[in-house]
């Protein structure tokens, strides 16, 4: 390690992560006194231009925001709009929406797991140089993400960006022998893969770390929330979607396009995979239950770098979900309800793959967009990781230049922050005096 008195690291835009960005830590003698992530790329301006829209625009525009996560900004807007014209959606459109999320839940896990974090933890650059020594196991994480491709298209229309979405339910509702069809050749053999997947990251390496963060989900009286759910925390504290603005609160910091969230009296806090396993461990299926007790998770994880175990657990989750749905499906009759304009405002939020995804759309009479709120879970989650950095960073100062900042990449993937979203990261910077 060099004993200079000034030291800068710097990575041109940080790999395996969905975005562009910054991290710069600043070190005065052996204390590190600063971490900012610096979101560089540029607003995106979504709830501006989605004023003036008509109210059934919502889904198909938010769903741009992520080619990742689509799902998540239709369902969300979908709720959203349902709710200020005072509408809500039957079972078995609801059952139907429900069947679509675990399909991107399915896709964006397998993408996480294999392709962004596990070379972290093999000791590779990528996915790429990891498959020539784990052919088989990058094999199991295409099947995994080809199966929950094959759940998007079938029932949204495509796999990025679905087209069959509408506010009221879909366009068109897939008939059960497709569905069968699916079940039978695609994600019964892909539950296979997923627990197989629980069993390979466990044995990982993980080093012993701890985040002490307030955590925040949804929670489901009746099952692990996915598409619907009331926010409540750690320490116990419950509201309904519609308060969340009360509870949550933004601002604008100099170094980030991405807006800061707290909870009001309780500071930074945690959405994502560790918050809906703490809060809502009980409602996983049996299965997933059984997978999760065999990788040594317990009823709760605080350590970040295992949130790749509780992301695979919740791969077994959403594939056995989805099967129980396709066994119980009956197509909606029709397959959408009217959804007539008022003036009105509406609140929705469902539990995107990375979090919490809240929505508020306020309506004119007929139906106009008057204005938008969209708080997605990566920039709610952007001040605990530059906590948790600075914490993980300050233990770690007498590495050499190359393996800080390798480890400061893996543990920003900890996250699978969704920098496109927030909008609103790595070129590395640690600044020594």
């Amino acid at each position: 390690m060099s004993h200079r008195n000034d030291r800068a690291l710097r990575v041109g835009a940080l790999a395996r992560v969905e975005g562009e960005g910054a991290m710069h830590v600043r070190v005065e003698g052996t204390t590190v006194t600063d971490v900012r992530l610096r979101i560089y790329e540029p607003p995106r301006f979504f709830e501006a231009f989605l004023r003036g829209r008509g109210h059934a625009e919502p889904p198909d525009i938010t769903a741009r925001i992520c080619g990742i996560c689509p799902v998540a900004y239709q369902m969300s807007a979908c709720l959203a709009v349902e709710d200020a014209c005072g509408v809500q959606v039957g079972e078995p459109i609801a059952e139907l929406r429900r069947l679509l999320y675990c399909g991107e839940w399915i896709a964006s896990h397998a993408l996480h797991v294999y392709l962004l974090h596990a070379p972290d933890f093999l000791g590779y650059p990528g996915v790429v140089e990891m498959a020539r020594d784990h052919r088989d196991a990058v094999e199991r994480g295409l099947a995994l993400k080809k199966a929950g491709n094959a759940i998007l298209e079938l029932v949204g229309g495509r796999a990025i960006h679905p087209i069959n979405v509408r506010v009221g339910g879909f366009y068109h509702a897939p008939s059960p022998a497709e569905l069968r069809a699916l079940a039978r050749d695609t994600l019964r053999p892909a539950l296979g893969h997923a627990l197989a997947t629980v069993e390979w990251v466990a044995g990982f390496p993980f080093p012993d770390f701890t985040t002490g963060h307030e955590l925040l989900a949804l929670v489901d009286p009746h099952r692990y929330p996915i598409d619907r759910g009331e926010p409540r925390t750690s320490s116990g504290r419950s509201f309904p979607v519609r308060d969340f603005e009360r509870h949550v609160v933004e601002t604008q910091v100099p170094h980030s396009t991405a807006l800061h969230a707290e909870l009001t009296g309780a500071g930074t806090y945690l959405t994502g995979p560790l918050a809906r396993y703490a809060l809502n461990h009980a409602a996983l299926s049996p299965l997933a239950r059984q997978a999760a007790a065999a990788a040594g998770l317990g009823q709760r994880c605080d350590n970040p770098f295992r949130s790749i175990v509780v992301r695979a657990v919740e791969l077994v989750y959403a594939l056995d979900e989805a099967l129980r749905l396709v066994e119980a499906y009956e197509p909606p009759a029709p397959c959408h309800v009217e959804v007539p304009a008022r003036a009105g405002t509406g609140y929705g939020a469902t539990e995107a793959p990375r979090g919490v995804l809240f929505h508020r759309y306020e309506l004119d009479g007929d139906g106009t967009v008057r204005s938008a709120r969209i708080v997605p879970p990566t920039a709610q989650n952007q001040p605990s990781i530059e906590d948790d950095l600075r914490r993980y960073v300050q233990d770690r100062l007498d590495l050499d230049d190359e393996r800080l900042t390798a480890q400061c990449e893996q543990a920003i993937r900890n996250y699978d922050p969704c920098i496109s979203c927030a909008t609103h990261f790595l070129d590395l910077t640690v600044e020594r005096t």
